[in-house]
C-alpha cells in the first residue's frame, strides 16, 4: 500500500511538472492533475491539500537536484572564472528542463510564508555557491556581486523562456560575456 501511494504521489508530481511547464500556474489544477494521472479529483486531495502544497513539494524535490547540477558543473571548472562561466551556462542549459520550467512557473504569491522562505533559502544556496569563486577573483563584496550575477542569469532565463528572436545559445553567450566582464571588475 505504501509503495502504491508513493508511486501515485510521484505520478502526481510528474503531472504537475508537465502542467506547469506547459501552461504555468494557471494550468496546475486538481482536475487537470486527476485527468493526467487517471485519479479521481477527490483522490488528488488525499495526497495534497492545495496547489501550494504541490508547488512546495516540487520545489523541495527539484530545486536541490537543479542546484546540485550547477554545483557539479562548477566543480569541474579549473579556475574561478571557469566556475563563474559554469554557474551561468549550467543554469541557462537547464531552462528547457521540465523541472526548471516548473519551478520558474511557480508564483511565490501562491505560497504561504514558510514555503516562500524555503524557496528563498534554496535560491540563496545558489548565490552562496558562487561566492567563493568571486572571493578568489578579489571581490570585496562577494554576496552582493553574486546577487547581481544571479540577476544577469535570471534576465537571460526570462529572455530564453520568452522565445525571443535570439537563439538560446546567443543569449547564453551574451550572459556569460556580461558575467565574466562584470566579475573581472
Amino acid at each position: 500500500m505504501a509503495e502504491h501511494r508513493s508511486m501515485q504521489r510521484a505520478a502526481l508530481l510528474d503531472a504537475a511538472r508537465s502542467l506547469l511547464s506547459e501552461g504555468g500556474t494557471d494550468a496546475l489544477t486538481f482536475p487537470a492533475l486527476a485527468e493526467r494521472t487517471g485519479l479521481a479529483r477527490s483522490s488528488v486531495y488525499e495526497y495534497f491539500r492545495s496547489r501550494a502544497a504541490v508547488v512546495e513539494e516540487l520545489c523541495a524535490i527539484d530545486f536541490p537536484v537543479w542546484a546540485a547540477e550547477v554545483a557539479a558543473a562548477m566543480e569541474r571548472a579549473e579556475s574561478a572564472e571557469g566556475k563563474v562561466e559554469a554557474y551561468v551556462r549550467r543554469q541557462l542549459a537547464l531552462v528547457g528542463d521540465r523541472r526548471h520550467r516548473a519551478v520558474v512557473a511557480i508564483s511565490a504569491s501562491e505560497l504561504d510564508p514558510g514555503a516562500r522562505e524555503k524557496i528563498r533559502a534554496a535560491h540563496g544556496a545558489l548565490v552562496t555557491m558562487i561566492g567563493e569563486a568571486l572571493q578568489e577573483l578579489g571581490h570585496g563584496q562577494p554576496r552582493l556581486t553574486a546577487m547581481l550575477l544571479q540577476g544577469v542569469v535570471d534576465a537571460a532565463v526570462r529572455r530564453i523562456e520568452l522565445g525571443a528572436a535570439e537563439d538560446p545559445e546567443a543569449v547564453t553567450d551574451a550572459a556569460v560575456t556580461m558575467a565574466l566582464r562584470g566579475v573581472r571588475g
